[in-house]
């Protein structure tokens, strides 16, 4: 069975990272037993692993040309890789595909992290001397497989409790909310050898090949992250699963307009960034009198603005009612996101631009992204972005978030040459009082007919509800200019404010 990544890519590590992959020069049962548990368990949510047998490895990087395995091998090695896998508790089947690499045999071995962990097998393949087979929990820590000890054993149960949210079931949809065009159109893309196959095969033999359904034989679902990438419209599973850019000329509002782009995911985020590229991004030619090549400035670089539009749409929680948003005002662009980093990363690490994350929160998200080439592997993003910035001589970015890791925000500063009169700094903050966000609230309210808070606050120019702008809320209502749009639910996920007009 084919797997939907491209073999060459994977060995190559253009896709995934090092550490998800281990390379076997030769078949060792227990090695590989140990591994695709440990992968299976997926304690810290990277998505699982990958094991290529039949290529040598060094310092975690194949050695080529490969060795490979002979073909006389590979139905036996298949054999018994089902009766090891059958030693698993609860049981566990990866996806293998026997594939040829260089006029080479080889077989790859797909072990996405998996639904009903933790896995335990056995330590040894042999039996004690008592009969029995002792059986451990095995669990990946960088490179390498080992076994769990007791204080990452409570670590691995309790990542267990929870599967990560886009790869869980969705039992609201049907195998045909998944669109075999589409998905047709990504294995065509990254290169899989399932491509071929998918315009033969019905929807659920291409998608259970690729992960995409869950539940037992009687009742298949869509996982979440299949109606994400292969539905038309994820918004209407995934209330607000979108983009949307708002330029802000003034800062009242005037001459501002607003895009929202929906669809797959990728898509969203390819058109998205394709609108602030050709729209937003302006470029200034510098001539220097001391060479003959000119500069060329950007008000932002594309490549940091990609990185932190990619990133948002990555870790984001599809669970949150809110979608990721750009606001853009000519001195700066800010890209928010719901909710903020895990407790991993510490504020001083937020402070220095350091955001190692160690747990993910979308696995299959990530992956599909990365084998898109949309985001880069993993924590080496950000200092794509850094150096975009710096060869820019642009200001280093902020990242900012609350103590309660409510949103994240990335704020990049417009490059000085780019500044109104060209004044090479920022421009003083203008505080407003109660009163005056009182008036731009009703102005806003009552020019969006039905506005969000978050909406509101993101239209006056704020990452989030300040005080001040609850409390100018607060005594709109007790004034009577505005209502909820569902008076009766008010804490409905959908309520928005809106304006009463008392004909004054």
């Amino acid at each position: 069975m084919a797997i939907p990544v491209n073999i060459s890519d994977l060995i190559n590590n253009r896709v995934i990272e090092s550490a998800r992959i281990e390379y076997k020069k030769n078949w060792n049962p227990e090695t590989v037993l140990h591994s695709i548990c440990a992968f299976a368990n997926d304690i810290d949510n990277w998505g699982g692993g990958y094991i290529i047998i039949g290529i040598k490895e060094e310092n975690g990087m194949p050695v080529l040309p490969v060795d490979g395995i002979t073909k006389g091998s590979v139905d036996r090695i298949n054999r018994e890789l089902l009766q090891i896998c059958n030693l698993i508790e609860p049981r566990y089947i990866p996806i293998v595909e026997n594939a040829t690499f260089e006029g080479k045999n080889i077989i790859v071995v797909w072990v996405p992290g998996g639904n009903t962990r933790p896995y335990k097998c056995p330590a040894v393949l042999s039996a004690n001397k008592s009969g029995r087979i002792e059986k451990a929990y095995y669990i990946r820590k960088m490179s390498n497989s080992i076994r769990a000890n007791a204080y990452e054993e409570r670590e691995l149960f309790q990542a267990a409790e929870t599967i990560p949210f886009d790869d869980r079931i969705n039992m609201s949809a049907q195998i045909t909310d998944l669109k075999p065009s589409l998905i047709s159109e990504y294995l065509s893309e990254v290169h899989s050898d399932l491509y071929e196959p998918s315009l033969k095969r019905d929807i659920e033999e291409t998608a259970g090949s690729m992960k995409l359904l869950g539940g037992p034989p009687e009742l298949r679902k869509p996982v979440n992250a299949g109606l994400m990438f292969f539905n038309e419209r994820p918004d209407n599973f995934f209330p607000y699963a979108r983009i949307e850019v708002v330029d802000k000329p003034d800062p009242i509002g005037t001459g501002m307009t607003e895009k929202k782009f929906t669809g797959p995911l990728d898509r969203q985020l390819r058109d998205a960034l394709s609108y602030i590229r050709n729209y937003i991004i302006k470029e200034k030619i510098i001539k220097l009198n001391d060479r003959a090549e000119a500069d060329r400035i950007y008000n932002y670089p594309y490549a940091a603005i990609e990185e932190a539009l990619s990133n948002a749409v990555y870790h984001k929680s599809y669970q949150i009612g809110e979608p990721v948003t750009v606001s853009i005002t000519p001195e700066k662009m800010e890209i928010t996101s719901l909710p903020g980093p895990d407790r991993t990363i510490t504020d001083d690490d937020i402070k220095k631009c350091r955001l190692i994350s160690r747990r993910y929160r979308n696995r299959r998200i990530g992956d599909f992204l990365k084998e898109l080439r949309l985001v880069e592997g993993r924590n080496t993003g950000i200092p794509t972005m850094l150096r975009a910035l710096e060869t820019n001589h642009s200001e280093a970015p902020v990242f900012e978030t609350d103590p309660e890791r409510i949103y994240f925000t990335v704020i990049f500063y417009v490059q000085k040459t780019f500044l109104p009169q060209n004044t090479g700094a920022k421009k003083q903050k203008v505080r407003r009082n109660l009163d005056d966000i009182k008036k731009l609230v009703v102005q806003t309210v009552k020019q969006k007919n039905a506005v969000s808070k978050s909406e509101l606050a993101s239209a006056l120019g704020y990452t989030k509800v300040t005080s001040t702008v609850d409390k100018a809320i607060k005594e709109l209502f007790a004034e009577g200019r505005i209502v909820y749009s569902e008076p009766d639910k008010p804490n409905s996920r959908n309520q928005k404010l809106v304006f009463v007009d008392s004909g004054s």
